[in-house]
């Protein structure tokens, strides 16, 4: 799905600098937010970071190559005598005893290339390891926290279509209340009713009012927290659909069968540290064991450039053991066994919060699809009821507070019922991440429209 959205993506070209003349589809602003997110670009430097880590571990497996050079001048006698056979220059003149106690200055420019080949450092090989899983760790959490970028960009992609279609349903009411208000002052004018029905129709119809300037502010808010989402640098965002997709497609989105067990990449990342830590205990424990390491350099000594003259070789392999250091290698492995202790917990904890997340996210589902369907039916319920006591009020049946009264109902219907959309969208969202899926798939609402 990644690689969806990053072609997504180049399709779209230059779409963050155009924000302002072009609408955004869902699909856009998933593949927006996928490179621009703020905690996606966090998450994603944390894992280089972990990674280039992990490379430094390298330092005691691979092998080293370093370069030497330098000058240096003496008459002390040892060390006139050394460069001498340094440079391969002894003759027998050298051999002159005022020579030997009295040498004149000597220059000598020294030149060594020097390779270190590590064979065994257990701590090297068990930190390698450790730092492999915490940057495999770090790439799993990552890919969740991708997950959670992608569900707030659903929730503010369509709490902005929730948004204007509450402007909608609100400006709809207005006119009925604006009609309703005028059929008042009408009949108070014609004597049909008192001068309060035509006061409290006006009061009414100015309620409704400031609920649509309200609407309306927070639908401008919607694209602004759309923009945050996904990461762009814009006071807000227009979005390409104008309304909540309909029933059936979000009742076939909400009832379908997912697979049984799919791998949360939170439960992977709590696995994966978990690994690390015991890596980073057998880490700890390969400290008070011996270290062997090999060499060899290669040495040229001469008068005046380097590099010049014979060059010498030197190789070996030196052993080293330290079995005790003041009590720090007992102290790194109490550590890391506490640390160890620590992420096993966490995995556990992930686990167990992921079956949890699935129940809960299931129930969610359910309940959603219901109150959806009932909200449904509320709607043509509270329209049906508007028009029998708009009846009723011309025929002089019913008064003005009952007349409003049953535009509010079906007002709030209508509200309702959208609500009820947005949050069977979430449902559905939330299930597909609950599960280990990709919420990204909500995207096929789209293409049912």
């Amino acid at each position: 799905m990644r690689l969806f959205l990053t072609l997504t993506l180049l399709m779209v070209p230059a779409l963050a600098g155009r924000l302002g003349a072009q609408a955004l589809s869902l699909r856009d602003a998933l593949a927006l937010a996928e490179e621009h997110a703020f905690a996606n670009r966090r998450a994603a430097g944390e894992t280089d970071e972990r990674r280039a880590a992990a490379s430094s571990t390298l330092r005691g497996i691979l092998p080293a190559l370093r370069l030497e050079g330098g000058y240096a001048g003496t008459n002390d006698p040892l060390g006139a005598f050394g460069t001498l056979l340094r440079q391969r220059a002894v003759t027998v003149e050298a051999f002159e005893p005022s020579r030997l106690n009295f040498p004149q200055t000597i220059g000598n420019v020294a030149a060594a290339a020097v390779v270190e080949q590590p064979l065994f450092n257990a701590d090297a090989l068990y930190g390698r390891r450790a730092a492999l899983h915490a940057a495999a760790a770090s790439r799993a959490s990552e890919e969740w926290t991708r997950g959670t970028t992608r569900i707030s960009v659903i929730s503010a992609y369509f709490g902005a279509l929730l948004a204007q279609e509450m402007v909608t349903s609100l400006d709809t009411a207005l006119r009925s209340a604006q009609s309703h208000q005028r059929q008042a002052e009408s009949l108070h004018r014609n004597g049909v009713v008192t001068r309060s029905d035509a006061l409290l129709a006006a009061v009414r119809s100015g309620e409704v009012e400031a609920r649509l300037v309200a609407a309306r502010g927070d639908s401008a808010l919607a694209g602004a927290r759309l923009a945050v989402a996904v990461g762009v640098d814009s006071d807000s965002v227009r979005i390409r659909a104008d309304h909540l997709p309909g029933v059936p497609a979000i009742r076939a989105l909400v009832s379908a069968p997912l697979p049984a067990e799919l791998e949360r990449s939170d439960v992977q990342a709590a696995q994966l540290a978990r690994a690390a830590a015991g890596a980073d205990v057998r880490r700890a424990s390969g400290l008070i064991l011996p270290r062997v390491n090999a060499f060899g350099r290669l040495d040229w000594n001469a008068p005046g450039a380097p590099f010049g003259g014979e060059k010498s070789w030197t190789a070996g392999i030196m052993l080293s053991w330290s079995p005790f250091s003041g009590g720090t290698e007992l102290a790194e492995g109490r550590a890391a066994r506490a640390r160890r202790e620590s992420a096993s917990a966490m995995a556990e904890a992930a686990e167990a919060q992921a079956k949890l997340e699935i129940r809960s996210a299931e129930t969610r589902a359910a309940v959603a699809l219901v109150r959806m369907e009932l909200a449904e039916r509320a709607v043509a319920q509270s329209v049906e009821a508007h028009r029998i006591v708009a009846r009723k009020y011309e025929g002089g049946a019913a008064s003005v507070t009952e007349l409003f009264d049953a535009a509010a109902v079906e007002t709030g219907a209508r509200l309702a019922f959208a609500q009820s959309r947005y949050e069977a969208i979430l449902a559905a969202a939330e299930r597909l991440r609950a599960r280990g899926g990709d919420a990204a798939a909500i995207v096929t609402l789209e293409d049912a429209e």
